[in-house]
């Protein structure tokens, strides 16, 4: 759900920040699976939060 936007035109995108692939890709599995678990609770992405999730120990 998060992460489509709509243009004037009615043509809808998806946006992929780049940190999130970041997170996403990062060698640690565990730092990677906190990062989905909080961006699957989202409507819309929250760099901030992600950041934290990503940064926890």
């Amino acid at each position: 759900m998060c992460g489509w936007l709509k243009d004037k035109f009615g043509v809808s995108w998806q946006i992929i920040p780049a940190a999130l692939g970041r997170f996403l890709s990062d060698t640690d599995p565990v730092k990677s699976q906190r990062v989905m678990k909080a961006m699957l609770q989202m409507r819309k992405i929250d760099i901030k939060t992600l950041q934290k999730a990503y940064d926890q120990k």
